[in-house]
Formats: C-alpha cells, structure tokens, sequence
C-alpha cells in the first residue's frame, strides 16, 4: 500500500493523534502536507522497500505519553478510513497495532511489512 500511494502522490509522512473516531487511526499524508510542530514527535523514519526515502511517522505528544510503554505497528485493512487519509479512496485503512513493552523508545524498524516498531 506504501510503495503504490507513493507511486501516486510522492513522498509521505504518517501522523498519528489522540483524537476521536478516525483521528485515532494513523493518517497518511503527502510529505510536508500536515503540519507537525512542538506538540508532535517524531517516532520514527521508516525504511520501505522500494520507496526511495524515508517516511517518517509523527505522534502527538499527548498521544506518546500515553502510548510509549507500547510496541507499535502500522497495519492495513480492508474498510473505510478517514477521508483525509490518502488510503481512504481505495477501501482500505491505517491502523495500529499495540503490544506492551517494558521501557520506552524511539526506533524504527525495516521491513516488507511496513511496520513501526515504538513503545
């Protein structure tokens, strides 16, 4: 899903809120389209087979502190997202998955399966 929404909108960024309904899905922009600032955190530039640069995944602060004794990662699913998600339109959807860990950090993980490894 990466790799072809990269072919069609170019290079891109997740941010990730703490906000109700489909703000509590990852949501995937065009790089430099949603604006991250000092309430964000950067977990991770994430390598993608067959994407050429790093796509970095950004967290709300909020949404980190109560998230980062968590491993996190990015999955896909059949369903409707967000209409501001650049998955929405072809009938899939971001989504987390969470497992506990026992002490926070920031690293990212490599991998085909696109997925974020982040407490």
């Amino acid at each position: 899903m990466i790799r072809s929404l990269r072919g069609r909108h170019g290079p891109l960024m997740f941010h990730q809120s703490g906000g109700c309904c489909d703000g509590s899905a990852p949501m995937c922009f065009p790089a430099g389209e949603f604006r991250t600032g000092a309430s964000d955190v950067l977990l991770a530039s994430l390598a993608v087979d067959g994407v050429p640069e790093p796509v970095e995944f950004w967290i709300s602060k909020s949404q980190w502190q109560l998230w980062k004794h968590t491993r996190l990662t990015v999955d896909v699913v059949p369903g409707r997202g967000s209409g501001f998600s650049l998955e929405a339109p072809d009938g899939l959807r971001f989504l987390i998955r969470s497992h506990l860990t026992p002490t926070p950090t920031l690293t990212g993980r490599r991998g085909n399966d696109e997925s974020l490894d982040q407490p």
